[in-house]
């Protein structure tokens, strides 16, 4: 299976820290932010990643490279100037997402979220009659409306909501009827969420939207402190 880490947002809350760093390259002990999710894919069998880049996407090309030095092959789908949002980012990267027959599902992560949730549980997620899976987290301060609701193994667009992670896997047919552009996922999700065909999974373990620098500096420092306690 592939994987996509989008990487070509702005990151506008996290300035300055951005204007001269794109965001997933910001570190978290040591360590830049998509780098853990790269080893994370890596280490769940993952063998082709592509990442898409838009702001400072020099830098995260430069940074990763071909990705052999992670034991994966990386391919990058550049966007320009202007990121395409969500939607559009992975819809313009489906070449190289969906796999010789075009059919393959793959694994789409946020590389500015932090989290210890296992990547290769959400390879497992998808059945056979749905188009995507999935992980959705307890609303954050930040979100406290939440995006959809959760009935069994079900998302919904009614009860009580939940916040998206930013961590899924879906098949390319999710994008049938779109268009090269820029569009946000959200209506897409909706769409097949009302026709029953999207499978979740409610997260409580660790899983930050890192927003603002202070939430960054927090982040690093007990990332920082559990690592000096495993020494």
């Amino acid at each position: 299976m592939r994987a996509m880490i989008l990487a070509a947002g702005r990151g506008e809350r996290m300035r300055p820290l951005t204007d001269h760093t794109p965001k997933p390259l910001l570190t978290v002990a040591g360590k830049p932010m998509i780098q853990y999710h790269i080893e994370a894919l890596a280490a769940a069998g993952v063998r082709e990643i592509v990442i898409n880049l838009a702001w400072l996407g020099a830098q995260i090309r430069a940074a990763i490279g071909d990705g052999s030095q992670f034991g994966v092959r990386i391919q990058y789908s550049d966007e320009g100037d202007a990121a395409l949002e969500t939607g559009g980012g992975v819809f313009k990267a489906l070449p190289l997402l969906a796999g010789p027959s075009g059919t393959d599902p793959f694994v789409v992560v946020s590389g500015d979220v932090w989290t210890e949730y296992p990547l290769g549980d959400v390879i497992q997620r998808l059945s056979a009659s749905d188009m995507a899976h999935f992980v959705v987290v307890p609303n954050p301060d930040f979100h406290a409306r939440g995006d959809f609701g959760l009935a069994g193994d079900r998302l919904t667009d009614n009860g009580e909501r939940y916040t998206y992670a930013n961590i899924g896997v879906m098949r390319p047919e999710f994008f049938a009827g779109s268009s090269p552009g820029k569009f946000p996922l959200a209506p897409l999700m909706f769409n097949w969420i009302r026709q029953n065909r999207v499978s979740g999974e409610l997260y409580r373990g660790v899983w930050h939207n890192v927003g603002t620098p202070q939430q960054l500096q927090q982040i690093d420092q007990e990332a920082s402190a559990q690592r000096r306690s495993r020494l």
